[in-house]
C-alpha cells in the first residue's frame, strides 16, 4: 500500500473478505509453518545470545477488531482512537504466532518484542495485554521512546537491532507485518512478512 494514506474505498470489500473469510488466517498459518521449518534447522550456540525479533501489532496480537470499525483501513488513521483501543488491552493473540513464540522461548531463543508503540503512554497496557494473551517468557519488550520521536520505523527498528547486535546477540529471525519491520540494518539471518492489507507504516 505504499503511496496510499488509506485503503482505497473500492478495495473495502476485498480487504474485508480477505481478513474475515479465512484466507488471512490460512496465509498467516502458512508463513508460521515456513518459520518453524527454518527454526528446526537452526543450531543454537547455547551461550544465551541466540535472538529472535517479533513485532507486536498485527504480528503477535491483532488489531482487527479496531480496524473493522475503521472500515479495514479505509478511514483515515485516528491516533487518539488507536491509543484508546490499545489502553483497553483487548488485542487478541494471533494463534499461530503465539504458538511460534512459545516454541522459540522453549527452544532457547531470547525473544525480543519490538514495537513502535509509545513507551511512556502505552507500555503498561501493552505488557498487560501480552501477558493476558499468553506472551510470557520473552527476554525484553522494546518500545519507541522519546529519543526516536518523529523518526521513521526503519530508522527506529534498525537502531534497536544494531544495539542488540552490539550487545552480542545473534539475530536468527525477524518477523513483522510491515515492510518497514524488515528493512534497514541488522535485519537478522532471515526475515518473514506477516500479511496485513489494512495499513502501511512508513
Amino acid at each position: 500500500m505504499p503511496g496510499w494514506s488509506t485503503v482505497p474505498l473500492h478495495c473495502l470489500s476485498h480487504v474485508e473478505t480477505y481478513m474475515m473469510g479465512g484466507q488471512y488466517e490460512q496465509d498467516v498459518n502458512y508463513i508460521v509453518e515456513q518459520i518453524e521449518s527454518y527454526v528446526s534447522q537452526v543450531v543454537l550456540k547455547g551461550d544465551g545470545c541466540d535472538a529472535w525479533i517479533l513485532d507486536i501489532d498485527d504480528t503477535c496480537i491483532s488489531n482487527l477488531i479496531y480496524y473493522k470499525d475503521k472500515n479495514y483501513g479505509c478511514d483515515p488513521f485516528d491516533p487518539g482512537g488507536f491509543v484508546a483501543w490499545v489502553m483497553k488491552g483487548e488485542c487478541p493473540a494471533i494463534p499461530a504466532v503465539l504458538g511460534l513464540f512459545t516454541k522459540l522461548v522453549e527452544g532457547g531463543f531470547k525473544v525480543f518484542l519490538l514495537t513502535g508503540r509509545d513507551q511512556q503512554i502505552l507500555a503498561p497496557a501493552t505488557i498487560a495485554n501480552l501477558h493476558n494473551q499468553g506472551f510470557i517468557g520473552y527476554h525484553r519488550v522494546i518500545f519507541r521512546n522519546q529519543s526516536f520521536k518523529g523518526k521513521s520505523a526503519v530508522v527506529f527498528k534498525s537502531e534497536v537491532r544494531k544495539q542488540l547486535v552490539e550487545e552480542g546477540y545473534r539475530i536468527w529471525g525477524n518477523v513483522g507485518d510491515q515492510w518497514t519491520d524488515l528493512q534497514g540494518e541488522c535485519l537478522g539471518n532471515r526475515t518473514f512478512k506477516i500479511p496485513n492489507p489494512m495499513y502501511c507504516v512508513p
